[in-house]
């Protein structure tokens, strides 16, 4: 029968536990609501930027038409190229504790490299978030580029820095495609793994009615306006869709990390409820054991 001090100390440990995780689960949801505030402030500008460069992109193939010359310029629209190397860039968090959500993005950047590498094309990664990185680190697995501190504390400078970099290799002609990776946030139950290709940017589904009605219009001075304001759309809209994939992505970490950390407090609950039960049994055996020996000494004197 188990010792009564053991299971005490058992129960303490495990009660020690309980508040540890709850006390974390009451920080993340604490940390989870000013990061959904965050990105429900962000998301308005996202969806009207991405409009912007949806309906630029459905123009720019009757542009190039017409000025054949300045194609190297806008290869940044062009889907139609061979692919045979590809940047994923991906994000995880860079800390544990948080359920599947780690796991789940590792899972999904796997089938990918899997996917592409079937087809010949070489795979690059550019990894954002420290588990992410330990992960590949440990498979053997190279990085291009690391970052480590954003995916926990997302800041616009970071994001354009870490975008800057994959789309500077792809107008160098490096790469063919920069793709990201990340586990978004639904809802406080669920996490979606989303998967975007930065560049080239591709042309949505946007009807001929829609482009004819379109207020998109803009007065420039010279050509080289013209240029320098693409240039500039096109760096805010690649600059913003990371660093609302980092938003997004840290919401999801905290639902993950706030349900993770539920369960854990359930769970520690639970196992303290079996250990009373436990200690309860024993006591009475234990009672029980010293009236039998009282019983016998008496029975054995007479």
């Amino acid at each position: 029968m188990a010792n009564l001090k053991d299971i005490k100390l058992q129960i303490k440990s495990v009660r020690n536990t309980e508040k540890t995780t709850k006390a974390m689960k009451l920080v993340s949801n604490v940390k989870l609501k000013n990061t959904k505030e965050a990105a429900m402030r962000s998301r308005a500008y996202a969806v009207k930027i991405n409009e912007v460069l949806g309906e630029i992109s459905a123009r720019v193939k009757n542009y190039v038409g017409n000025n054949s010359g300045n194609d190297e310029k806008l290869r940044i629209f062009d889907t139609t190229r061979e692919v045979k190397v590809v940047d994923l860039l991906f994000i995880t968090a860079d800390k544990g504790l948080c359920g599947g959500f780690n796991i789940n993005t590792i899972k999904k950047i796997k089938a990918l490299i899997e996917e592409l590498k079937a087809k010949k094309i070489k795979v690059r990664l550019r990894a954002v978030g420290k588990k992410g990185i330990e992960y590949f680190d440990f498979q053997g697995i190279e990085l291009l580029e690391r970052y480590i501190g954003v995916s926990s504390s997302p800041s616009s400078e970071k994001a354009n820095e870490i975008v800057q970099a994959a789309v500077k290799d792809f107008n160098e002609g490096k790469t063919d495609e920069v793709i990201l990776i990340h586990n978004g946030y639904l809802n406080m139950i669920t996490q979606e793994m989303r998967v975007n290709t930065l560049v080239p940017i591709g042309e949505p589904a946007i009807s001929e009615d829609a482009l004819k009605t379109s207020t998109l219009e803009v007065e420039v001075e010279s050509p080289e306006d013209e240029e320098t304001l693409m240039l500039n759309l096109i760096q805010s809209y690649l600059s913003y869709s990371m660093y609302y994939a980092l938003i997004d992505s840290l919401a999801a970490e905290h639902c993950s990390r706030m349900n993770a950390m539920e369960n854990a407090t359930n769970n520690a609950k639970e196992r303290v409820s079996q250990l009373n039960l436990a200690y309860n049994k024993a006591r009475q055996g234990s009672i029980t054991t010293e009236l039998i020996e009282i019983i016998s000494g008496v029975e054995s004197m007479k």
